[in-house]
């Protein structure tokens, strides 16, 4: 209950006050540092487009980490391997279940790993695709197809899954999508401009619905 308090006090103050979003950097070998230029662009594209203030450079937070609590949006992405230890999985947990949410997006390679430790943390839930008419695709950009596709990777169609907790999106995990490196710097993919806008409008969405449901 105090921590629920905790981040709703928190949250409420972030109209005012300019609030911080944070990378995971968790184990088991994925590379959770990809796309380095991905969360300063599309908190860049957040503050120009739909008034939020939030600080430039985003933390980094492991998922056994206190200072969970202190970021409304955690971002996690890689392409490997990764494992969460008992400690991790309860701290996730209740940072989820205290409000806090956590956005994992697949940069190609982490699904197989990515789902079974995401029932770890919710073994009584499952993953539930989202569907167009979710609110998440409604504002303040509307894609009535639902996740946009950013990169290829096998061809498949993106899907949005998430973990719903009494009613409202606490986790959120993109696949086929890759919205990460569609936020990434121009040359790093050589993405065109109406790709990497589609992400950044997708991704602006994203951190919409954390701070207006």
């Amino acid at each position: 209950m105090k921590k629920t308090i905790f981040l709703i006090l928190l949250f409420a103050t972030s109209s005012c006050f300019a609030q911080e979003i944070a990378l995971l950097k968790y184990n088991g070998g994925g590379d959770w540092y990809a796309n380095p230029t991905s969360l300063p662009n599309l908190i860049k594209f957040c503050n120009a487009t739909i008034n939020t203030k939030l600080k430039s450079k985003p933390r980094t937070v492991e998922p056994s980490s206190p200072d969970l609590l202190s970021y409304p949006f955690i971002h996690m992405t890689g392409h490997g391997n990764v494992v969460f230890n008992d400690a991790e999985v309860i701290n996730l947990r209740n940072y989820l279940l205290a409000g806090g949410f956590l956005h994992i997006d697949d940069n190609y390679g982490m699904d197989e790993y990515i789902r079974k430790e995401i029932k770890k943390i919710f073994p009584n839930d499952n993953l539930i695709e989202i569907p167009s008419n979710h609110v998440l695709f409604q504002k303040p950009f509307i894609f009535n197809n639902g996740l946009p596709k950013i990169h290829e990777h096998d061809g498949k169609r993106p899907q949005a899954f998430g973990i719903f907790i009494k009613g409202k999106l606490v986790l959120l995990y993109t696949y086929e999508c890759d919205l990460g490196d569609g936020w990434e710097d121009s040359e790093v993919h050589n993405d065109p401009y109406e790709v990497r806008e589609k992400a950044l409008k997708m991704g602006a969405n994203i951190i919409n619905y954390i701070f207006t449901n």
